[in-house]
């Protein structure tokens, strides 16, 4: 429990940029680092989708949705990872959690909202 802590949501204009941090600060760094990452994000009446993943190695990869505007990294020695996000648009609404690669472990989620 409370493994995982998400940081950085709230509301911005569209065009805007937030970047989300996730630190898994009960976590020793060795537990951390073999693990790939991801973050998710569930908007209203929608189910969760995964946005963005980043590999042990420092492979990512993007929802189509996002590619371009978001960014997903990995800070071993502080034990968090970050989702850059720019060019936010209203669809980009939702609560954001970050997990582990094999989705065992999860943040409580960090709401973003795009609205003017």
């Amino acid at each position: 429990q409370g493994q995982l802590v998400e940081s950085g949501g709230g509301l911005v204009q569209p065009g805007g940029s937030l970047r989300l941090s996730c630190t898994a600060s009960r976590m020793i760094t060795s537990v951390f680092n073999p693990y790939d990452w991801g973050w998710h994000r569930q908007a209203p009446g929608k189910q969760r989708e995964l946005v963005a993943a980043i590999t042990t190695d420092g492979g990512t990869n993007y929802t189509d949705a996002v590619k371009g505007r978001f960014t997903i990294s990995r800070d071993n020695a502080r034990k968090r990872v970050y989702l850059q996000m720019n060019n936010l648009k209203p669809e980009d609404t939702a609560v954001y959690y970050c997990s582990t690669g094999d989705y065992k472990l999860w943040g409580q989620g960090t709401q973003v909202t795009v609205s003017s």
